[in-house]
């Protein structure tokens, strides 16, 4: 599955069926502007939590150039070929952990990928960064976004995007939520954070503590205006 082959031809399959479920969501009222907003910030780093990546595509503006950060693994391929599918660059490395004097992080491509993003930031592309790290605490922001924001100088915008229509991945570590075609669609954005260039690591560790704190009020009031309890 993991061949050329395969990964090609899966990844054109579920392209196809997140193009066709893009197509039959229907916007709830309520949601933000999230065009003016990507607009006004551009060029932002749009925070999510993981299990909500797949649904990003659907209220990235057209006209504006994003690139996502994916890991480095074999499996990422095909969220590779997807995302690139949807006219968004990807950059490969782990996000999550930023201490470079690691070697796992170094195999992880970690600090390539943050200097990478730094610098499409700067060149004026916005950057899509899942904020929890891959098999840690879901919806728990790591240091790797906030890092990225304060060596780019750019803000985040802690966001959410759900679904009406969905299956939740209960194996998977994020509880991952598959968009389902004729749903509704809430998307909801918070307040940008920014970061200061010479934020102590003390001042870090706060940081990453209100974007946990803001992309999950984002994620609680998504869920309100599709009806459903928080």
């Amino acid at each position: 599955m993991r061949s050329p082959f395969a990964v090609a031809g899966i990844g054109t399959t579920v392209y196809g069926v997140l193009k066709f479920v893009h197509a039959t969501q229907r916007p709830v009222a309520g949601s933000a502007d999230y065009d003016r907003i990507l607009h006004d910030e551009h060029p932002a780093i749009v925070g999510l939590w993981h299990g909500q990546h797949l649904l990003a595509p659907f209220f990235r503006p057209r006209d504006l150039p994003y690139a996502a950060l994916l890991s480095r693994s074999a499996d990422a391929e095909i969220n590779a070929r997807v995302v690139e599918a949807f006219g968004i660059s990807t950059v490969r490395g782990s996000g999550g952990r930023t201490d470079v004097k690691r070697s796992r992080v170094r195999r992880k491509g970690g600090a390539r990928a943050v200097v990478a993003m730094r610098r499409l930031l700067a060149n004026g592309t916005g950057i899509c960064m899942i904020a929890d790290v891959p098999k840690g605490t879901a919806r728990e922001a790591g240091l790797g976004i906030v890092t990225l924001a304060k060596i780019s100088g750019r803000p985040i915008i802690p966001s959410a995007a759900l679904s009406s229509r969905h299956c939740i991945v209960e194996s998977a570590w994020d509880k991952a939520r598959i968009p389902l075609p004729f749903g509704r669609i809430a998307v909801v954005m918070g307040e940008p954070i920014t970061v200061p260039a010479d934020a102590s690591e003390t001042l870090l560790e706060e940081k990453r503590r209100e974007l946990t704190i803001a992309i999950e009020a984002a994620n609680s009031a998504a869920e309100r205006l599709l009806g459903r309890r928080a």
